[in-house]
């Protein structure tokens, strides 16, 4: 083989190996980019009676550790006004903003009946904050939710904020699913389908609207959402 020839293989083999380094650092980078904790929402025919195949983690751990020390920070270097909406969605660590074309707009009423028998009409409760999650028993993402919603339910007073948990499921098997996990708050089970726009094109769960105490529209979520996260949300201008 000529000299030349040699030549012509080594600048090839060297611009080879230049191309698999670049595509392998793009590829590192796209990993490392933040994405909403979210489980597809399956075909309304789902069967719901098929038993759970995961036992996930209920510690909130993970993607909130810097969602909540970001949202601390911001809270404590700003000992006058609050921290703004779009301040806790930079900070967003395992959940997006969604349904953007709905912010500021009356959130579209529903009545709905509880597992327990109660029924809940949305525009009944203007003058306090609502929370609306939509959400599976099968869901993982879902489970980790969860003990935040709990502990929310604790921490923040019903005449100060509904939490609405929505499920498309069999009312035996939410309720039976909700009495196991000691739920606190308002579990529902209803067909997402027959509810107004936005609530029946849900695409991932978990899924949460924000109402503000005028019946509006403030931000609506998907993905996991901490505690801390959501208290960041709701104290939000």
């Amino acid at each position: 083989m000529s000299e030349q020839k040699k030549q012509t293989g080594l600048w090839l083999a060297v611009l080879a190996s230049a191309i698999i380094l670049i595509a392998v650092g793009v590829l590192m980078v796209l990993r490392q980019q933040p994405k909403p904790q979210t489980q597809t929402k399956p075909p309304h025919n789902h069967d719901h009676n098929q038993p759970l195949l995961f036992e996930p983690p209920v510690d909130g751990s993970g993607e909130f550790s810097k969602t909540d020390e970001s949202i601390k920070a911001d809270a404590e270097s700003t000992a006058g006004p609050k921290i703004t909406l779009n301040e806790v969605i930079r900070t967003a660590r395992g959940w997006a903003p969604a349904y953007k074309s709905w912010y500021g707009k009356t959130a579209p009423d529903f009545t709905l009946t509880d597992i327990t028998g109660k029924q809940h009409k949305l525009s009944n409760y203007r003058g306090k904050d609502v929370m609306i999650i939509f959400w599976a028993t099968w869901c993982v993402p879902c489970h980790i939710e969860i003990p935040h919603l709990i502990e929310l339910r604790n921490t923040v007073s019903e005449d100060k904020l509904a939490i609405l948990a929505i499920s498309d499921e069999y009312p035996a098997l939410v309720k039976r699913f909700a009495a196991d996990r000691k739920i606190n708050y308002t579990v529902i089970s209803a067909n997402m389908l027959a509810m107004p726009s936005p609530y029946n094109s849900i695409r991932a769960i978990p899924s949460s609207f924000f109402i503000d105490s005028e019946g509006k529209i403030k931000i609506a979520t998907e993905g996991v959402l901490s505690l801390d996260a959501i208290k960041a949300i709701l104290q939000a201008e």
